[in-house]
């Protein structure tokens, strides 16, 4: 499945962004879907993930409580709903995809799609 990441920008610390991913290619509603991101210097790390009926969702601990993952399988849609945002969320965030849920997490043989800049200012 090919992913396309959008909504990143630059927002003050304290404030909300959203993001979206479009789904194009095989069936997305068989897909478990997530966030990961990548802050300058660091290595990519699991955000958050769906399950592919949108019933189970995980995040990491540093994002719980003010992140919210969604999907739409009618729209072939996933969206990150980032809310009182830190200066330490600012990375670029890829849109992550898997037939095994579990894999999101460790972020292993998943497909990737290109990213997109969230900046929090303090």
């Amino acid at each position: 499945v090919q992913l396309q990441a959008s909504g990143g920008g630059l927002v003050q610390a304290g404030g909300s962004l959203r993001l979206s991913c479009a789904a194009y290619g095989r069936a997305f509603s068989n897909y478990h879907m997530g966030w990961a991101r990548q802050a300058p210097g660091k290595e990519r790390e699991f955000v958050a993930a769906i399950s592919w009926s949108g019933v189970d969702t995980d995040y990491a601990d540093s994002v719980k409580g003010r992140f919210a993952i969604s999907r739409d399988n009618e729209k072939n849609s996933v969206s990150l709903q980032m809310n009182t945002l830190k200066p330490e969320d600012t990375a670029v965030y890829y849109c992550i995809a898997d037939l095994e849920y579990w894999r999101l997490a460790v972020l292993v043989g998943i497909d990737w799609g290109p990213g997109t800049q969230v900046t929090v200012s303090s």
